[in-house]
């Protein structure tokens, strides 16, 4: 069973990935300045825009597919939104000006404000779970607390190692309980038990290992005093400042975007997948599929069902998509000061279009079918 994601270096959390796996073009290429608006409401023309994606074409970015296919970002008044794919962090780009908005994480935007004072700002958030988990065998060391951490080897990416810090420190583990092992992001370490427990991602690594035939024990970082978002769509405040109707016009079509996923049937939208990401490796200079390896159709259903309880909380059914409430702007800025980057809620947030959008279409809200 080909596996798309594993083999590669994942470095999200931490600096700007090295990897390039090309631009697969939501109909033109990418670098151009956006066009000005030229008229309020429908009748509005933003030209083009640039979007990082902070991974490979995959079920990730479902919601920007279904934007991209259903003509959701025409409607908005784009002539083409340029998906460029990753890995990729997006904040080195989004300061040269090389693309207008990145779909990052609050890890990587926040470590960027307080180490170098960036002038970067989150505006909503597709995850509002970060999907990072210590991954564990059912038949092993069945880390189901973070208790169960103490005493074992855990297997770390070397760009994880101050979020992996945060779980500790938020759960009071002190390092010297835990053997710390350097590890890729490709699970097998854990399959063989060289490792108790591995860092991995619910939507990945663990469907991995699942689906090699191992039941499986996850110790989900939001739900043990490490909540922050991801998926974050990320701009400059300059950009902000200067383009509020048009990321307004953007992530109302992202908003309707997503609720397709939500809507739609699961098999429509793992084909819809398996078209963008075949586009991607066709472009891809880099042998995409030689290094990630053919879509599969089952664990892309699978990452569609797990991105969804990341996604939907009770908060989003009350408040709509990528909201981001104060609670948990403050949470996650005190899971960043765990990791050892202090940043304020308005350093790293500025939710006011997505509130405004809702506010004047509050249909939006309702994406569940």
């Amino acid at each position: 069973m080909a596996v798309h994601s594993t083999p590669a270096r994942r470095a999200r959390a931490g600096a700007v990935a090295a990897i390039a796996v090309g631009a697969l073009t939501l109909g033109a290429c990418a670098g151009e300045e956006p066009a000005a608006s030229t008229a309020e409401g429908d009748d509005a023309s933003y030209g083009e825009i640039s979007v990082q994606y902070s991974w490979i074409k995959n079920e990730e970015f479902a919601g920007e597919f279904y934007a991209d296919e259903n003509g959701y970002y025409d409607e908005a008044g784009f002539d083409e939104v340029v998906g460029i794919s990753g890995p990729d962090t997006g904040v080195a780009k989004l300061l040269s000006g090389t693309v207008e908005v990145a779909l990052s994480d609050a890890a990587s935007i926040g470590a960027a404000i307080a180490e170098q004072e960036a002038p970067l700002k989150i505006i909503g958030a597709t995850f509002q779970k970060n999907p990072f988990t210590i991954l564990s065998l059912a038949e092993g060391a069945d880390i189901s607390s973070p208790e169960d951490m103490v005493g074992k080897t855990i297997g770390v990416q070397d760009s994880n190692a101050s979020v992996f810090a945060a779980l500790l420190k938020a759960n009071d583990i002190d390092e010297s309980e835990v053997t710390v092992v350097p590890v890729d992001f490709d699970p097998t370490p854990l399959m063989n038990e060289e490792v108790d427990g591995f860092m991995a991602y619910l939507t990945n690594e663990a469907l991995t290992v699942e689906l090699a035939g191992y039941d499986v024990t996850n110790l989900a970082y939001a739900e043990n005093g490490v909540p922050y978002v991801a998926e974050t769509f990320s701009v400059t405040d300059q950009y902000l400042a200067e383009n509020r109707d048009l990321l307004k016009a953007f992530l109302t079509a992202e908003i309707k975007g997503w609720t397709d996923v939500f809507t739609e049937p699961a098999d429509d939208t793992v084909a819809l997948v398996e078209k963008y990401y075949s586009a991607a490796a066709s472009e891809s200079e880099d042998g995409l599929e030689a290094v990630f390896g053919a879509l599969d159709p089952e664990k892309t259903a699978m990452g569609l069902e797990a991105e969804k309880e990341l996604i939907s909380t009770s908060e989003t059914e009350a408040n709509g998509l990528f909201t981001i409430s104060e609670e948990l702007q403050q949470e996650t800025v005190d899971s960043l000061a765990a990791a050892g980057w202090d940043v304020s809620t308005d350093e790293l947030f500025d939710t006011s279009i997505i509130d405004e959008i809702y506010a004047e279409q509050p249909d939006l809200v309702d994406y569940l079918p």
